[in-house]
């Protein structure tokens, strides 16, 4: 919060060889530091282009928070507030902690709506959410204008930190440890070769190493560049305004955010602390991070900014009458969709990257020091990193105009939670060719990876446009008649944005039954659904392998694990092994037809011979459409009859046309990811990187059905596998739920109490159009296992902003449980 220069560590020479190099000195560099020697790694070296804390950590709010809505970040933010409050007695250096307490107060009722959602989900973690009326929050808070507020969310034990101190305390702890920290050692370099890092290049020499983590905050996306490694983030203006000293205001005051008037307070030497996090922000260092930026500062736009000053001033009026003593601009680096970027880059092996924090550094920086220290000490992460790898995003989100323009909504997402949030930046690039064809139809269009997907349809004369809301948003009734025809009738939908790779060669089957848990030794045409799993036995990827040939297979995998599956297969193919990978995602469209009366539109336009005996379930045929010739995989992720045809890209509009022309006479309709979502929860059919993640084992959420643990030469993650299957105790099951009450909502986070105890949490939820209810898959815990019996014998009730409703619970999808539909 000041520009007092940190003390300074002992400064040695650059040695010629280190375990470990980690670029960055600010808090996420130290913490990561300290976590290494804590797991007894030594040989640390840490090196600093300027001072520890000169970046963008000096000039934090220093905002200390442990609330947060999915498991990994209430994980990482609970760890960290309680190490930074230990911190100082383990090494003499105090971190300025102070338990002051924290505040979030709804002033309507879709923001209580979804702060009684996160407080629900934050109390089953262990965070102490306690919600209090507008006649609380002001005696609390005397100096608060609570006239609107309809309740605040008080959280005790969270409050505030030096950034300074406490990046120095972490920087000591790490040194205690034996790491060499060299500060004014600028990086110009990053050797590797055969795809494995080997040498960082300073401006005092080069250093030797196995490893090097890039920590380089605004920073990490040049650093990167030098190692052929995309790391997609940009830095935007962030500002807070700090007053003269105001009668009332005192330390014990707690931290108070007001999400919608997109700002935080807190007391500072006496008088206001007032932070912004703007919904429309200024692009900071479009040229790059000028070099000798250290402990800077940006000549602050007070004309852009004062709007949104005067809005949040009118939660403290006596703040407009105080002096101002500092209004402070200083840049905060945000990642195209605000997820912190963490992990071993795809493109080189042994460099990861901890950066991209969003301005969240500190409040997460104890949680991700830990995270990445055992990443590479374990050679897996220890939670679930679906939100947080850095190889979930593609390399064109990278780009300079991309990142610029993006960035321009990112400050107010800090603020924004709706259900489907959609960023409106930065759009309408990626698309299939049949973007042009489903906007006429009326489709709405989200973003997934930089992928534009139709999401709903909008009836005729209906503007496709998104009303937010935590109730029944504008579509829902839209989507229902969706799910409806896709049950009834017949549905169209576009998939094109699935990742698509082939694998080739004369070594392809043996090499990928190495890597797939199922057996993927089948006859050409065969579909397989399988897992890779990593040594310890949970899941990397979710997929399914085609044989088209005896020496070509074609991997579908959700979009978001391109850049995993990728690596993946980099890292698992033996060099001497005759295999070639080839990314076809481009090459083709998918278009999803599904439905009873998938098979009628199909044959109408095929002289192939569509019917079960000729084309049964899990298979692949070319057949003719038109005049194009098309990949056809009978198989569905709705639960029902239908094809997943494969379309070359050139020939997508002319088969598209065929189908809807004769689509009018069997009632084809079009439909989009969230009926997706809402057909494939009632079959209960799992979703990676929501329901599943690289936590859980095949045997832990239901998909023991596909591992074959006798194929010959057997899988990666057999043996653990084998242990866990052998011992019989499944700690944690994948179960589905449906509320017996039609009308509440889940979207996932929503506790789960079996016979009136805490069990669980919802993973992913939908609403069963079908079924009459809410559905969702959530894990039930009990450490002395969970059976089918346990399941069977529990009462069950899923925690819906602070309700509790009756649930069913199965262990078989509730929707056609023996899958005779799908097998039609």
């Amino acid at each position: 919060m000041t520009k007092d220069q940190p003390q300074k560590p002992d400064n040695f020479s650059l040695p010629s060889h280190a375990q470990v190099v980690i670029i960055g000195g600010g808090v996420i560099g130290c913490s990561v530091a300290y976590h290494l020697t804590k797991l007894g790694w030594r040989d640390v070296v840490l090196l600093e282009r300027s001072q520890l804390t000169s970046g963008t950590t000096w000039h934090a709010a220093g905002l200390i928070v442990s609330g947060f809505s999915t498991e990994t970040t209430i994980e990482m933010a609970k760890y960290t507030r309680d190490l930074y409050q230990r911190l100082g007695d383990e090494t003499g250096q105090d971190t300025g902690f102070y338990a002051n307490g924290y505040m979030q107060v709804a002033n309507n009722p879709e923001r209580l709506y979804s702060l009684r959602s996160r407080a629900d989900f934050c109390r089953a973690y262990g965070v102490n959410t306690e919600e209090i009326s507008a006649a609380e929050v002001k005696k609390i808070w005397p100096l608060f204008c609570t006239d609107d507020l309809l309740a605040g969310f008080y959280t005790a034990e969270d409050g505030r930190t030096n950034p300074v101190d406490t990046t120095i305390a972490l920087a000591k702890g790490a040194k205690m440890g034996g790491t060499l920290i060299l500060e004014e050692t600028e990086v110009t370099g990053i050797n590797h070769e055969k795809d494995r890092v080997t040498a960082v290049v300073t401006n005092k020499g080069k250093i030797q190493t196995e490893y090097v983590i890039n920590c380089g905050g605004m920073w990490a996306r040049e650093i990167g560049k030098m190692a052929g490694v995309n790391v997609p983030l940009h830095a935007a203006e962030h500002y807070y305004l700090v007053t003269e000293p105001i009668e009332g205001m005192h330390r014990d005051l707690p931290i108070v955010e007001d999400p919608d008037l997109y700002a935080y307070y807190r007391e500072e030497m006496g008088g206001l602390l007032l932070g912004l996090f703007e919904p429309v922000a200024g692009p900071w260092g479009m040229d790059g991070i000028p070099k000798d930026f250290s402990f800077g500062e940006i000549p602050p736009d007070w004309d852009r900014l004062m709007p949104y000053l005067e809005k949040a001033m009118t939660r403290i009026p006596i703040a407009k009458e105080a002096g101002v003593h500092t209004f402070f601009c200083g840049p905060e680096s945000f990642t195209p969709d605000m997820g912190p970027l963490m992990g071993e880059a795809p493109e080189l092996k042994n460099f990861f990257v901890a950066a991209g924090f969003n301005s969240l550094g500190i409040l997460f920086g104890g949680g991700a020091g830990r995270v990445i220290a055992q990443w590479i000490v374990d050679g897996y992460p220890p939670v679930d990193v679906s939100e947080i790898n850095i190889d979930r995003l593609m390399p064109f989100q990278n780009n300079p105009k991309y990142l610029h323009d993006r960035v321009v909504e990112l400050l107010g997402w800090q603020y924004i939670s709706w259900p489907n949030l959609q960023p409106e930046t930065a759009r309408s690039t990626r698309k299939s060719a049949l973007y042009d064809r489903l906007a006429e139809a009326g489709a709405y269009y989200g973003d997934s990876v930089g992928w534009e997907y139709p999401d709903w349809f909008a009836p005729e004369g209906v503007e496709p446009r998104v009303e937010y809301s935590w109730g029944r948003q504008n579509w829902f009734e839209y989507v229902a008649a969706e799910h409806k025809a896709a049950r009834e009738d017949v549905i169209l939908m576009d998939l094109t944005h699935m990742s698509k790779i082939l694998i080739q060669g004369g070594d392809a089957e043996k090499v990928l039954n190495r890597i797939c848990a199922n057996n993927v030794a089948v006859p050409v045409g065969r579909i397989v659904y399988t897992q890779w799993l990593n040594e310890r036995g949970t899941i990397e990827a979710d997929l399914t392998v085609t044989r088209i040939a005896a020496d070509i297979y074609l991997l579908i995998l959700v979009d978001a694990a391109h850049n995993h599956a990728l690596k993946w297969l980099k890292q698992h193919i033996p060099p001497e092994a005759h295999v070639f990978v080839t990314d076809i995602t481009s090459g083709y469209n998918i278009i999803n037809v599904q439905g009873p009366k998938s098979r009628q539109l199909i044959s109408s336009l095929t002289g192939v011979d569509m019917s079960n005996e000729a084309f049964p379930y899990l298979t692949m045929q070319e057949i003719d459409i038109g005049y194009a010739l098309v990949k056809a995989l009978r198989i569905t992720y709705v639960g029902e009859l239908g094809w997943e045809l494969y379309v070359p890209t050139e020939f997508t509009l002319h088969v598209f046309d065929a189908l809807v022309e004769v689509g009018e006479t069997v009632g084809l309709k079009h439909a989009g990811f969230q009926a997706l979502n809402t057909l494939r929860i009632e079959k209960a059919y799992r979703d990676y990187g929501h329901d599943i993640d690289n936590t859980d084992t095949p045997l832990e959420v239901g998909l023991g059905f596909f591992v074959d643990f006798g194929k010959p030469g057997g899988f990666i993650g057999r043996e653990a596998l084998l242990r866990q299957k052998e011992k019989g105790i499944l700690k944690h099951r994948l179960v589905q739920f449906l509320l017996e009450d039609p009308e509440p909502l889940l979207y996932g986070s929503e506790p789960i109490y079996r016979d009136g105890e805490l069990a669980g949490y919802v993973a992913g939820g939908g609403y069963g159009y079908t079924l009459g209810g809410a559905v969702g898959l959530g894990s039930i815990n009990n450490e002395g296992g969970v059976t089918a019996d346990y399941i069977k014998s529990g009462s069950y009730e899923i925690e819906v902003v602070g309700v509790r409703y009756p649930a069913i619970a199965s262990l078989r999808p509730m929707y056609d449980p023996k899958g005779i539909k799908v097998r039609s």
